[in-house]
């Protein structure tokens, strides 16, 4: 199975949309809390190449981006190749 790192805000969204389909999937997801660990929110900027909002998800140490680019994975029959590896 996948390493699947997810930075996220308690407030937001697009988080919990992203976490519900990752859920749905059964894939065990490391959520980082940028409200809980503000220090992580520099090594979230750093590992997304510049992405300031959440949620940034990462699969396999790869950049995926935010919640539309995981569901555009998804509608693609992309994710469940990624989340195999």
């Amino acid at each position: 199975m996948a390493n699947v790192v997810v930075y996220t805000r308690a407030t937001c969204g697009f988080c919990y949309r992203a976490l519900a389909l990752l859920a749905k999937k059964q894939v065990n997801v490391e959520e980082i809390s940028i409200d809980l660990h503000p220090e992580k929110r520099a090594e979230m900027i750093e590992r997304s190449q510049g992405g300031m909002t959440v949620p940034q998800i990462f699969i396999n140490d790869k950049i995926i981006g935010g919640c539309d680019d995981l569901m555009a994975l998804e509608y693609q029959g992309e994710l469940d190749k990624l989340l195999s590896n």
